[in-house]
């Protein structure tokens, strides 16, 4: 696994999420964690099977942007912790993609912060998608909601 904040090669391995949670669980602080998990899905477009998504990023502007995001995050919510990590390259069908976690003193602020890093890394980071079908066609994705 090649990591260069916030990206990891290929799919986000469950021993790393789970080394994550573990390490927060000596901090008497914290009273609450969110957690998001993106997961490729086997989506069926037009008779194909997504097999899995190739993630590409302008990484220098990702991060500048996730640093941008981080702190207004850290602002507007009493956050004791918070991490983010996203794949690149190709992760197949049933892998992890990206990876949200933060921490705070209560529940609320780790929640909505969650969330709204979740929101704001789809729409605003420079990362992009391409559906790999079983027949090896592909397709650039757009992000729903």
């Amino acid at each position: 696994m090649k990591k260069k904040y916030p990206f990891l090669e290929g799919a986000i391995p469950i021993e790393f999420i789970s080394e994550i949670i573990q390490s927060h669980t000596h901090d008497n602080n914290i009273g609450g964690h969110s957690i998001f998990l993106g997961q490729v899905r086997a989506d069926i477009i037009e008779e194909k099977e997504v097999e899995g998504i190739e993630f590409t990023s302008y990484q220098e502007m990702a991060i500048e942007k996730l640093i941008q995001i981080r702190k207004e995050i850290f602002t507007k919510y009493d956050l004791l912790c918070m991490h983010v990590h996203h794949s690149l390259g190709l992760v197949k069908k049933g892998g992890v993609c990206l990876f949200v976690f933060t921490s705070s003193k209560h529940r609320k602020p780790a929640i909505l912060a969650c969330d709204e890093l979740v929101e704001r890394i789809k729409k605003e980071l420079p990362i992009w998608g391409k559906e790999i079908f079983s027949d090896s066609s592909y397709q650039w994705k757009e992000n729903k909601q």
